[in-house]
């Protein structure tokens, strides 16, 4: 089943960020895209996950065109079926971790899977405040949280990029794990090409133009 279909995605600011782009992401796929910084990986991860509207192309997900979903639609699609996780953690900070947790399990209706803050190495600190966490905890309870949620799609943005290298391979087994086990999909952006190369696609956006390498 085809959970994404980008055609012909361009985005200009003061210049040409990208232009005529597409790619596809089936169930139990992972796509990587790579490339220097400042080509618009995260711009295009953004567009993706329905976060920009792009200036020209069509994007669908689930097989619906996004534009011609009502904001109730997209609103109930982006709460249910996508999760993201963005180098800010975007959590609530006068909460302890297991409450944005919580927050998650009541909106998706999903419980809180115990063995995953064990595999997360956060079980013993998510009683605490937000604030009270290193950054590489916080990164961990954003990812939890995500994944507490089943989404249908993770969009990652330098999702390891507060870890060190043994929790980053970790966490990357989480993802591959869930998305073998759920069948869904990730689009993850990274400047680290050895967690890029595990995943079932690469890309690389470089001269406006984003090719699979």
């Amino acid at each position: 089943m085809k959970l994404l279909s980008a055609q012909n995605i361009s985005q200009t600011f003061d210049y040409k960020l990208f232009s005529n782009i597409s790619l596809t992401l089936q169930q139990k796929e992972s796509i990587a895209i790579i490339g220097a910084s400042g080509s618009g990986k995260s711009t295009l991860l953004h567009i993706l996950s329905t976060l920009l509207t792009p200036d020209d192309g069509n994007i669908s997900l689930f097989d619906k065109n996004i534009s011609e979903l009502d904001k109730k639609e997209l609103a109930q699609m982006k709460r249910d079926d996508l999760g993201l996780v963005f180098q800010s953690h975007y959590l609530f900070k006068g909460f302890s971790g297991l409450e944005n947790l919580e927050v998650a399990s009541i909106l998706s209706q999903q419980s809180i899977d115990e063995e995953l803050l064990k595999r997360l190495d956060i079980k013993d600190v998510i009683n605490q405040k937000v604030t009270e966490l290193s950054g590489g905890q916080q990164q961990r309870v954003s990812i939890a949280r995500v994944l507490t949620k089943k989404p249908k799609i993770i969009f990652a943005d330098e999702p390891t990029g507060n870890l060190d290298k043994k929790t980053a391979n970790e966490v990357m087994n989480l993802f591959f794990e869930y998305i073998e086990k759920e069948k869904a999909g990730m689009i993850l952006v990274t400047h680290d090409e050895s967690l890029a190369y595990k995943c079932s696609k690469v890309y690389k956006l470089e001269n406006k133009e984003l090719k699979e390498i």
